[in-house]
């Protein structure tokens, strides 16, 4: 289909109200589902509501987001109710959905176009699962490094995190519950960075079982809590920082299980 373009030759983005809203209850659930602050929300949406020449008001809480979208004088309303998907956090995908909402304000493109990118966005593949897990465990083993581990230590790290990361993948291709996932992973990596201790395989054995599971610490819901914080969003915040915790908690759960499965003392 050919793009409208106006006489300066940008592309015409015009949608009805009722298109709008629902397209931006859409995008605004998923974009705030791979992991956007709530004020990146606000300015994302606003941006493509201004480009439409209407208005949108977003009202955002832990599980849903409420979309209102009216011309300025406020002649008529339409309002949208979008559940938050339950998916990871995606740079990739966070990256392109504000990218989208840059080339609607720049007339880039038009609506139908706008509509056809996000479903593009949305449903496209992760990116490359086979070299995730090598970089990831690369990167825990620096940590235990960092931290002061030996040589030994170090490769016992990298294997559990490889292990304990593909699992994670497959459990999330297969939208297992986040917390049990975590728990699972934690379960597994500390069961295998335990063999540095119990083969005496080098001299830093409780740094190797400390770090194993640090690639599951959810640093970017504390980080967008304290974000939202900042901007006055503190139900979305104390919503955040709650799951968070119980990342956490499951996170040490899985740790615990693991010691105690392999005879590890804690202290």
């Amino acid at each position: 289909m050919a793009k409208m373009t106006d006489s300066a030759g940008g592309c015409v983005f015009r949608p009805s109200a009722k298109d709008l809203c629902a397209f931006l209850s859409d995008y605004a659930g998923w974009l705030f589902s791979c992991g956007a602050t709530c004020v990146r929300l606000e300015k994302n949406v606003g941006r493509i509501a201004s480009a439409a020449g209407l208005r949108a008001d977003l009202s955002i809480f832990p599980r849903h987001l409420h979309i209102t979208v009216s011309d300025s004088c406020r002649s008529f309303l339409f309002t949208a109710v979008s559940s938050i998907h339950d998916c990871p956090v995606n740079f990739a995908m966070n990256t392109r959905l504000s990218k989208l909402s840059w080339d609607i304000a720049d007339g880039n493109v038009d609506f139908v176009c706008a509509r056809r990118e996000l479903e593009e966005i949305t449903t496209a593949p992760a990116g490359d699962n086979g070299r995730l897990p090598l970089m990831v465990a690369c990167a825990n083993g620096a940590f235990c490094r960092l931290f002061g581990g030996d040589a030994v230590a170090m490769a016992v790290v990298f294997v559990a995190t490889f292990a304990g990361f593909i699992i994670k993948q497959v459990m999330g291709e297969r939208r297992v519950d986040q917390r049990v996932t975590v728990v699972v992973c934690s379960f597994v990596s500390s069961v295998l960075a335990a063999a540095d201790g119990l083969f005496a395989l080098g001299s830093t054995p409780s740094i190797a079982i400390g770090t194993s599971v640090l690639y599951l610490v959810p640093g970017i819901p504390f980080i967008n809590s304290f974000c939202d914080v900042v901007d006055r969003h503190y139900i979305c915040a104390f919503g955040r920082l709650m799951n968070a915790l119980v990342i956490t908690a499951c996170l040490s759960a899985g740790l615990c299980g693991g010691m105690v499965m392999m005879n590890v003392g804690m202290f």
